[in-house]
């Protein structure tokens, strides 16, 4: 067995391999590029006779490079970057080079306790593709959002109190057409009316009269030249919000058809209000291979919702797990909060959480945490999920309460 290190990069990857008594066989500098690529592969079947007796470590675990090696049939562990901080000297010596002795040095110190990277079916693979763009686009919505808002709180603060949410096409379509108050104040009830009708305002007559008669409130107003500079900033985020917006929507129409066409998805669809987003994500980001997991504390791990002890001394404490797989941390935190506004169960442990004095943020950890386990056995069965069912287990399972 070869340990190969591939420090990867945007234009070249640094490559050294290690054999199994830790001696340098080999190392270079591959272009990104073609036919820097088929060079890698040469350079290692150079070394090796056939690529399963190389194991290639390397920090990520998406890019061509990974494409490339898994097509080509090397085997791939992917590691988390801070796995090989660990090994730098005290002087924090850092170089590409450097990168690649350590990632071979930590392959041929501890590749039992890596994880073969296997790739997920075309289907899951586009899955997640298309779900982290989506998110990608999301956190570019809430930005704009967040822009407009300070937009308008310097010159058109009114506009704030009469939308619910400002990503609403109604209210950004409300924006372009009155972009200062003076032309909102100007516009008829029948005009706000209309307005609100071609963006497609759920009630545009019940509404449109509310608003008229908070536009006529007296209100805070800017001078001229902060109005007219303002306003042109506020029309050129409606008209980006407008566009992001329409793009996520695309995405929506893009990722439910193949969600749909999976055979987990009555699984993850069965999940209390996962709905059309949390589902999908859910599924690209746990992945579908039973063999991936050896158990649901595994999946906790690497979801970063189970605690890492700490212990220093007399000092011992439990802390959030950094290390770990973000979007599907994002993804479980997500439909866990969610899961409180339908399951009570699932309400009163957020609750009980609360009142132990723990924050939001950790007690819905606590509660994807369960979700991990209800969920883990849901997947090994390919069983959908049903409350009673659950409640019957909770009950077998609960401290039998002795008789005095």
């Amino acid at each position: 067995m070869w340990y190969v290190g591939l420090d990867w990069a945007d234009t070249h990857h640094d490559v050294e391999v290690l054999d199994e008594g830790g001696k340098r066989v080999g190392t270079r500098r591959f272009a990104h590029s073609h036919e820097g690529l088929h060079e890698l592969q040469a350079f290692l079947l150079g070394i090796a006779a056939a690529p399963d007796q190389l194991a290639c470590i390397v920090e990520t675990t998406h890019g061509l490079l990974i494409t490339f090696l898994l097509e080509a049939g090397f085997p791939v562990y992917p590691v988390n970057p801070k796995l090989a901080n660990q090994l730098r000297k005290v002087a924090g010596a850092k170089t590409d080079r450097i990168d690649a002795h350590l990632l071979a040095k930590l392959g041929r110190l501890d590749l039992t306790e890596l994880r073969r990277l296997e790739p997920d079916s075309a289907t899951v693979q586009e899955l997640k593709t298309l779900t982290r763009d989506q998110d990608a686009l999301i956190q570019t919505q809430t930005r704009l959002v967040n822009q407009l808002t300070a937009c308008l709180k310097e010159y058109y603060p009114a506009a704030l109190q009469l939308f619910a949410k400002l990503q609403q096409r109604s209210a950004l379509l409300f924006l372009q057409a009155y972009p200062t108050p003076e032309s909102a104040q100007a516009a008829s009830l029948e005009e706000l009316t209309a307005t609100l009708r071609t963006g497609k305002h759920t009630n545009p007559t019940g509404v449109a009269p509310k608003i008229f008669e908070e536009l006529h409130r007296p209100q805070l107003v800017a001078n001229e030249v902060i109005v007219r500079a303002k306003s042109r900033l506020m029309l050129s985020l409606v008209k980006q919000l407008l566009v992001v917006i329409e793009e996520i929507k695309s995405y929506d129409e893009a990722i439910r058809p193949l969600f749909l066409s999976h055979d987990d998805q009555d699984l993850w669809s069965s999940l209390p209000r996962a709905g059309k987003r949390l589902a999908p994500r859910l599924l690209a980001e746990w992945g579908e291979d039973r063999s991936r997991y050896t158990d649901a504390a595994s999946v906790q791990a690497l979801a970063g919702t189970a605690p890492v002890p700490f212990e220093s001394g007399n000092y011992a404490k439990a802390h959030k797990r950094f290390a770990c797989a973000k979007p599907l941390r994002n993804a479980l935190h997500q439909f866990a909060w969610q899961s409180t506004r339908q399951e009570a169960w699932a309400r009163d442990y957020y609750q009980r959480k609360r009142a132990q004095g723990k924050t939001h943020s950790m007690a819905v950890r606590c509660l994807a945490n369960v979700w991990v386990r209800i969920i883990y056995r849901m997947w090994v069965n390919k069983t959908s999920y049903q409350t009673a069912i659950f409640e019957a287990a909770k009950q077998a399972h609960a401290p039998r309460q002795h008789a005095a």
